[in-house]
């Protein structure tokens, strides 16, 4: 599950700053970035450490 996160945060930076190179709608661009957060903020919170 936590890899799944990861991917997902991943996959949402990447097109967000791609957004940027091809100039697709700005609402669009912000949606992608408040995903990526939201999943990242998700998984440092739930997140267990593995010694």
């Amino acid at each position: 599950m936590v890899n799944l996160i990861w991917t997902a945060v991943v996959i949402l930076v990447i097109l967000w700053a791609l957004g940027f190179a091809v100039n697709v709608g700005g609402g669009l661009i912000h949606l992608l970035l408040v995903l990526a957060l939201i999943g990242l903020v998700y998984n440092l919170l739930t997140g267990r450490r593995v010694l």
